[in-house]
């Protein structure tokens, strides 16, 4: 946390960064119980949603987001929109309260029992994840094993695609995609992603994102900084404040794309799960607004999901400029100090 100068400075409750700034074991603490936060989220809220789904009204023109997705997944649904597994869902949604109570308890051990920094743990293996903010061989082997879960990820969903299969609304059916890594197609791909309309590129730009992560990863677990560490390559620029930044600008983005994506493409995400493709508006900000007229001033799944989605962006990136400034030296309490003498000035001048 920036300290404008001043070591002994101490920050309020809810600044909840400053309690783990250099502090490893609580930040994975804070990781943990974040995740949990998620996963409760997520099985909570399928409950929730199955328990107010309507069969008589399409899937798209209720609000719902984490149906839609199952559905998409080609789990729980038909290709009418009728419920025929039940028990594939309330699964799902079990076993993310399950998991939520595992990543609770995780985050309470290390928040509780385990050492608040890694570097003084009795485990060897544990001291390698030490927090040491300015070292790059530190944080290149936290970030590539960050990249490796992320390439996991990805091969699980290339995976449950070809071998169970996912929707597919050009057929208004589930079939199994099998990727297509055509190198020349993902490269394009990153200029006319909303209009993207077959799933094999889908899931080769998967495939491929994939092979990157988990090779950059290995890359980065395996490699040591190589010749002197200058302003160049990050010297003096590493600091909580400054990762803190660069992660809310990646989420930031990554919002962003998700919300013009998913207010235009109707191949990953159907008509029939979201509903109709929005209309783009704008006032103060940009924002969509459905194309067709639903009772009673609903709203589609999609609607809700572009809009929420950008919101969170926009103050993601909004946190990432503040942090990042934060992290560049400036102090924000110039700005305060600024505003408070040209207060002063005006009352002087009357």
């Amino acid at each position: 946390m920036q300290t404008y100068g001043n070591p002994g400075v101490t920050y309020g409750w809810w600044a909840g960064n400053s309690g783990v700034t250099n502090r490893s074991g609580k930040f994975i603490a804070a990781h943990a119980a974040h995740t949990g936060l998620i996963a409760f989220w997520a099985g909570a809220f399928t409950l929730f949603e199955l328990a107010r789904f309507d069969p008589s009204v399409p899937m798209g023109h209720q609000p719902l987001i984490a149906l839609p997705h199952l559905a998409a997944l080609g789990i729980g649904f038909d290709e009418t929109g009728a419920f025929v597994g039940g028990s594939a869902v309330i699964s799902i949604a079990v076993v993310h309260l399950v998991l939520s109570m595992v990543y609770g308890a995780g985050g309470l051990m290390h928040s509780l029992l385990f050492s608040g920094d890694m570097q003084e743990s009795s485990v060897p293996q544990a001291r390698k994840f030490k927090l040491e903010w300015d070292n790059p061989d530190n944080q290149t082997f936290i970030l590539g094993h960050h990249l490796i879960f992320f390439g996991v990820a990805c091969i699980w969903f290339v995976e449950w695609a070809r071998i169970h299969g996912i929707y597919d609304p050009s057929i208004g059916a589930i079939r199994q995609v099998e990727y297509n890594l055509n190198l020349s197609h993902i490269w394009d791909h990153q200029f006319d992603f909303l209009t993207i309309d077959s799933l094999e590129d889908v899931m080769g730009g998967h495939a491929f994102l994939a092979f990157l992560e988990i090779t950059g990863g290995a890359f980065h677990i395996a490699t040591k900084q190589v010749g002197e560490y200058t302003k160049f390559k990050g010297s003096g620029l590493l600091s909580a404040e400054a990762i803190l930044s660069w992660s809310l600008a990646g989420i930031g983005w990554m919002a962003v794309v998700a919300a013009f994506w998913c207010a235009q493409n109707t191949t990953v995400y159907p008509v029939e799960w979201f509903g109709e493709p929005l209309a783009l508006k704008f006032g103060i900000s940009p924002y969509w607004i459905d194309t067709v007229d639903l009772p009673n001033g609903a709203h589609t799944s999609r609607a809700w999901l572009s809009n929420v989605h950008y919101y969170f962006g926009f103050f993601f990136i909004q946190g990432h400029l503040w942090h990042a400034l934060r992290a560049m030296g400036f102090d924000f309490k110039r700005v305060t100090n600024a505003l408070s003498n040209l207060d002063t000035a005006s009352v002087s001048l009357k």
